[in-house]
């Protein structure tokens, strides 16, 4: 019979083997010194190119994990790479970034649920819908309808929409619909599908869904502690979320105050990202799990939700001018490129961004992650609009 002690060493053990396998498979991507934000985009573009070609259709690849080939399609994230691909079309001149966006909305439109919704999780043959993951694709649909005006995009984009109005509460809140991937009681965030929902009515001249948007921003502006706190905001812990999340709530009080002229959705917005300026260290780490008086909630940074705040602190600086927001994005974008390896051999690993540093943390262990590189090319591309050094 094996005792307590022998117990206990074994579990140890396994903790060192484990630990040992991360820190070799985490060497296999490197720092860097380069603080080019023009390469930076561009590895990163690239990236995301390589990420849509690697399979059979034509959504982009959930991820890689090292070591490992790309994964099946990511139906939500696709969505609002999307979006990315259709600014950076317009930035640049470069055609091939519009033609390789509609294949994305093509894809969202072959793949779209009977009811209109978008299906949670990877790409699979057994769907299930989701707001959020609906109101990001949205988000991708409504940048081509503006661009190309094509009429697929928008009866795709009514019908995604029609559905979510008919699971929202009358409050605004999304309780119905919701990923069975996700805790459906700590959603919060849906407010950035509402942001997507928002887009969508504008482009459309649809003021019902409109109208939806502002009462999910509405919902979750009520719901907003008096320090900028954001509670029920986790994919996996409503205690210490993930500034993933809680960015997810920025951008999408920011998006939707934005199309409608709500300052307070803004203001709200602002409120939770000077927050995060403040605890943000000089070097540009955020923690990447918080608490509710915005205490370190874990040591690792979670370079999504950095690479998302920098995104809204761009937009405040477009607002408001105030040059601390512009002093935000440089320190926390250097922290960003030099997590960001664009030197390594290997494609599958050479420009896309890790979930967290160490990229052996909790969040998106161990992989590439297509919305991580995604919200890094947006916040490299902000600083260059907005002259951040």
């Amino acid at each position: 019979m094996i005792n307590i002690v022998d117990k206990v060493r074994g579990r140890l053990a396994d903790r060192r083997r484990i630990a040992s396998e991360n820190k070799n498979l985490g060497a296999l991507y490197s720092e860097s010194a380069n603080l080019d934000v023009s390469r930076h985009l561009s590895e990163a573009m690239d990236w995301l190119k390589r990420a849509q070609d690697a399979g059979t259709d034509r959504g982009v690849a959930y991820g890689t994990r090292f070591g490992d080939d790309f994964e099946v399609s990511y139906p939500e994230t696709t969505g609002y790479i999307c979006q990315t691909f259709v600014e950076q079309a317009a930035l640049t001149g470069d055609a091939d970034l519009l033609r390789r966006a509609v294949e994305m909305g093509d894809w969202e439109i072959e793949i779209q649920m009977p009811e209109g919704a978008v299906m949670g999780g990877k790409y699979n043959r057994n769907p299930t819908p989701a707001v959020f993951n609906t109101g990001m694709v949205l988000l991708g649909w409504a940048a081509l309808i503006r661009s190309t005006g094509e009429e697929r995009f928008r009866q795709a984009a009514r019908r995604a929409s029609d559905w979510l109005l008919s699971v929202q509460e009358p409050d605004g809140n999304w309780i119905r619909g919701n990923s069975q991937f996700a805790n459906a009681s700590s959603t919060l965030y849906n407010v950035k599908a509402a942001w997507g929902l928002c887009e969508v009515g504008i482009a459309l001249g649809e003021d019902r869904f409109v109208q939806a948007a502002v009462r999910n921003a509405e919902f979750c502006v009520a719901r907003q502690h008096a320090n900028g706190w954001f509670p029920d905001c986790c994919l996996s812990d409503a205690k210490r979320p993930l500034l993933h999340t809680l960015a997810y709530t920025m951008q999408g009080l920011m998006g939707v105050g934005k199309l409608t002229g709500r300052k307070d959705f803004i203001s709200a917005a602002q409120k939770t990202a000077d927050a995060e300026s403040r605890i943000m260290k000089p070097d540009g780490f955020i923690p990447g799990r918080q608490t509710s008086s915005f205490g370190a909630g874990a040591k690792f940074c979670c370079l999504t939700g950095s690479a998302q705040t920098s995104i809204v602190w761009s937009w405040l600086f477009q607002l408001t001018g105030d040059e601390k927001y512009r002093r935000s994005v440089s320190t926390v974008n250097k922290y960003l490129m030099a997590h960001h390896d664009i030197e390594n051999t290997d494609p599958r690993l050479r420009g896309g961004v890790p979930g967290s540093w160490p990229v052996w943390s909790d969040y998106g262990r161990l992989l590439i992650l297509n919305w991580a590189t995604k919200f890094f090319a947006d916040a490299m591309s902000l600083q260059q609009q907005i002259g951040a050094s």
